[in-house]
């Protein structure tokens, strides 16, 4: 077992928390759409990162790291609960008019198409970054892409 600096685990963890917090908790809101358990989840990520005290050669290593664990405990939460997914239950109202319309239909999404559509738009991912954190194909994340964004169209009146 490899010693941990704690001091100098703590300080990396507070840049971390500081640079990617907003994501990680976004990507778990996206998933439970509750912001209580979406704080949690984002919780149990960074305890994960400090227990575990990664090393990555580059920002976007540890970025797809942060992002893949925030999913698979974002998984994890909805198995262990049980729950079926929940309807969206966030006031929005902090967001301009044409903005909450447009996440509060990209939320209402079932999770197949909500996770890659917030990833690829609001992250910035590409297909093939999506299918790495995903573990799906490439050609399952375009076509979950393609049928969401239909989806989308239908439900906001053709305004995509």
């Amino acid at each position: 077992m490899r010693k941990l600096n704690t001091a100098h685990a703590c300080n990396n963890l507070e840049l971390v928390i500081r640079e990617y917090g907003h994501r990680v908790q976004s990507l778990a809101f996206v998933y439970l759409k509750n912001k209580f358990d979406a704080e949690d989840a984002a919780q149990e990520v960074f305890v994960t990162y400090l227990r575990r005290a990664p090393f990555f050669l580059t920002a976007q290593k540890e970025k797809s790291w942060l992002m893949t664990v925030t999913a698979n405990k974002c998984r994890d939460m909805l198995r262990s609960k049980h729950r079926e997914e929940l309807p969206l239950t966030e006031d929005l109202s902090y967001l301009l008019p044409e903005e909450s319309d447009v996440l509060k239909a990209v939320l209402e999404l079932e999770e197949i198409y909500r996770v890659p559509i917030h990833l690829h738009y609001y992250e910035g991912y590409s297909i093939k970054e999506i299918s790495a954190l995903l573990h799906v194909r490439p050609g399952t994340v375009g076509s979950r892409l393609s049928r969401g964004r239909e989806i989308l169209k239908t439900r906001l009146g053709g305004e995509l």
